[in-house]
């Protein structure tokens, strides 16, 4: 494929994508609004909620809004230009629809993954009802856990890929419905190891709370989009691993863990 093919001057993001972005942010705002968010986090679904098959399935329609609100502006440039790279193919719609499927089916997977930890998470504190004194240790963990892999080489690696969308088009770009799949896939897992941390910490916050969605939103564009982006995750990997110690500390003191 050529250079010209994925010219980024050239290249606009489908009206599809654009309303699918602004569709979820709605959906997130209507659910803070009615107070129906928190009855659609995941802690809510398993405590008290409806059988497991039907709480998964809920949490992953509410994965997918997370995904459109916080993921896809990050990954508009490579949107932008798949479109324009595909507009030549018999059918561009057909690969588009498959690159974004690609996508969302790789997040999909990272959620289900997420899910099915929360499950055996709350197996083993329901099975010795003394760790609920200590749940404060699961947010205090997923904080550590984000703060220290923004730190790590396989973090720079991914979000080198996921910040040159032209050179990753040149290098991964096939024609087709299956070719326009596998790229969006590919991308997705690239996309995963860049901001799993991130996004692991909204599945725990949930999609109610519009305040870190926004935060984490403008943090994940910005590191994967702005030329000097990639500056501002070490900041973020050390601002996490202190909240996380403040957490931990603050909630150990609190409850006499430390005496």
């Amino acid at each position: 494929m050529s250079t010209q093919a994925v010219e980024p001057r050239h290249a606009r993001l489908p009206l599809a994508v654009a309303a699918a972005i602004a569709g979820a942010w709605a959906f997130a705002i209507a659910a803070q609004a009615t107070g129906q968010g928190s009855a659609l986090h995941h802690d809510a679904l398993l405590g008290q909620g409806p059988p497991l098959w039907v709480a998964l399935a809920l949490s992953l329609a509410t994965w997918q809004a997370m995904t459109a609100a916080m993921m896809l502006p990050s990954s508009v440039p490579l949107v932008r230009l798949f479109a324009r790279a595909s507009a030549g193919q018999p059918q561009p719609g057909a690969a588009l629809t498959a690159f974004l499927g690609g996508y969302a089916l790789v997040w999909t997977g990272f959620a289900v993954l997420a899910f099915l930890a929360d499950v055996a998470v709350h197996a083993v504190i329901d099975a010795a009802p003394s760790l609920h004194e200590y749940e404060w240790v699961i947010g205090g963990s997923m904080l550590a856990i984000a703060g220290a892999f923004q730190l790590t080489p396989l973090k720079a690696a991914c979000l080198r890929e996921c910040r040159h969308p032209a050179a990753f088009l040149l290098r991964f770009y096939e024609r087709g419905a299956a070719g326009g799949f596998r790229v969006g896939a590919r991308h997705g897992l690239f996309c995963v190891g860049c901001c799993w941390g991130l996004m692991l910490v909204m599945f725990a916050v949930g999609v109610a709370n519009l305040v870190w969605m926004a935060v984490f939103t403008l943090l994940m564009v910005y590191e994967k989009t702005r030329p000097v982006g990639a500056r501002t995750v070490r900041a973020t990997g050390i601002a996490l691993l202190g909240a996380a110690s403040v957490v931990l500390g603050w909630s150990a003191y609190s409850a006499g863990a430390l005496g």
